[in-house]
């Protein structure tokens, strides 16, 4: 499996380090009974308090949503709002168990990674989620909503050759705005364990951005990343739960 560690073979709890703190006396929930997805004002790096706290790392376990409904049928997502499917949520789930306790819970407020954060939340006892744009998939431009084989009839070679079409969002400029998104997340958790669940490309994009190793991310597929004010390092990749990779797609 190389770099991947497969976290389900982990013992519960063994998953961060033992002085991860644990918020599940605090978890607010909303009416439904569930965590809530809240958006949040970050506090000014500007701050003296902030700015001593850059100095204490914070490390950052970055994971793929849950397979949505395009995800199973093998269409491109970019920013498109596609659900979680059955099959998702119970991966969610089977990754909450596996899960030790995180300091705070972030993610993309696209709804399959934001519903993917709240039940894995719900499990490990912390809330609220918090959602960032910035997390988001990658934009895919006119791709978007087409399958392989639509791809390749619209624009034959490209995905063979690495081309991507007009439109579509570069991917150092996703990994940029992913590495604020950490950033801002680290100044807020400082010295601490934050779970954040994003997507596959953006992830990606970070790690080859950053000179690290960027296999496919299969759902619930995860990256280490370590950040100490404005430095980002992409440490391992992890498997949060037994999947395969869901096509080319993102």
């Amino acid at each position: 499996m190389g770099c991947c560690e497969q976290f389900a073979n982990r013992v519960p709890g063994q998953v961060v380090a033992a002085d991860a703190r644990s918020l599940s006396g605090g978890c607010e929930e909303s009416q439904n009974g569930h965590a809530q997805i809240v958006a949040v004002a970050l506090p000014s790096p500007w701050m003296p308090a902030q700015r001593n706290a850059e100095l204490l790392p914070t490390r950052l376990l970055v994971a793929r949503h849950g397979q949505s409904e395009w995800n199973a049928v093998g269409r491109w997502q970019g920013q498109a709002d596609a659900p979680l499917s059955d099959e998702g949520m119970r991966q969610a789930a089977d990754a909450g168990l596996v899960l030790g306790t995180f300091d705070s819970v972030w993610a993309s407020d696209l709804q399959r990674a934001s519903l993917t954060a709240n039940i894995i939340a719900e499990i490990i006892g912390i809330g609220p989620v918090l959602v960032d744009q910035r997390l988001r998939e990658t934009d895919v431009g006119p791709w978007q909503g087409l399958t392989h084989d639509e791809v390749e009839q619209g624009w034959p070679g490209y995905l063979a050759d690495h081309r991507r079409p007009e439109g579509f969002e570069p991917y150092d400029d996703a990994a940029e705005r992913m590495m604020a998104a950490f950033r801002d997340i680290a100044r807020a958790n400082p010295g601490g364990e934050v779970l954040v669940v994003s997507h596959g490309g953006a992830i990606r994009a970070v790690r080859r951005l950053l000179g690290a190793s960027d296999g496919r991310i299969p759902n619930l597929g995860a990256s280490w990343f370590t950040v100490r004010g404005d430095n980002v390092i992409a440490g391992d990749s992890v498997l949060l739960i037994n999947a395969e990779p869901t096509g080319t797609a993102l």
